[in-house]
């Protein structure tokens, strides 16, 4: 049975290992053939085409804060498959003071989690009645704080990491005693 959806999901994957040094983060967005708390499961190849078509299109899957569209933090650099699932890598823009804060979160073991945005093109039930994804069009990556997919966490913290989030302590006391 293939489903068609073509509204605007989310899925959670805490970062598999998403690691930071503060300004650039990289980890996993989605885990292939794992279930997540919903039942839903990603297969290998379900972002094949979606991100052949954004870098044809020479655009950008957005990287978000909390799903939020208005709350861009972000660039990805890159985005891919691999054998274990999306791979991620970008940057936060310290210009923007919701990335600053995300640094600071990440750094301190707060924030850990990853997640996508994305429509369903392609999808089967499997004999448990799970979803098996196997197109998907990604809109954006998130930095959330309660992904559904829990084998995604956190990895390293550098002490770049520590360093910068008491550099943007430092800056906002400072800036709140002028």
């Amino acid at each position: 049975m293939n489903l068609k959806d073509y509204g605007l999901e989310l899925k959670h994957a805490a970062g598999g290992t998403l690691v930071s040094d503060g300004a650039t983060i990289e980890g996993y967005a989605s885990l292939f053939g794992l279930p997540d708390q919903g039942g839903d499961i990603v297969t290998k190849g379900a972002f094949a085409e979606s991100l052949r078509r954004v870098a044809e299109r020479g655009d950008r899957v957005r990287m978000l804060w909390q799903h939020d569209p208005a709350r861009p933090i972000g660039v990805w650099d890159e985005i891919r498959e691999d054998a274990k699932g999306l791979w991620v890598k970008g940057r936060l823009l310290p210009e923007i003071a919701q990335a600053r804060e995300a640094a600071a979160l990440i750094a301190a073991g707060a924030m850990d989690g990853l997640s996508i945005g994305y429509r369903t093109i392609s999808a089967e039930r499997d004999a448990k009645g799970r979803r098996l994804l196997s197109e998907v069009e990604l809109w954006e990556v998130s930095l959330v704080t309660f992904p559904m997919l829990a084998e995604a966490k956190v990895g390293q913290k550098s002490d770049r990491e520590f360093e910068m989030a008491a550099a943007f302590r430092a800056a906002t006391k400072a800036l709140r005693a002028e």
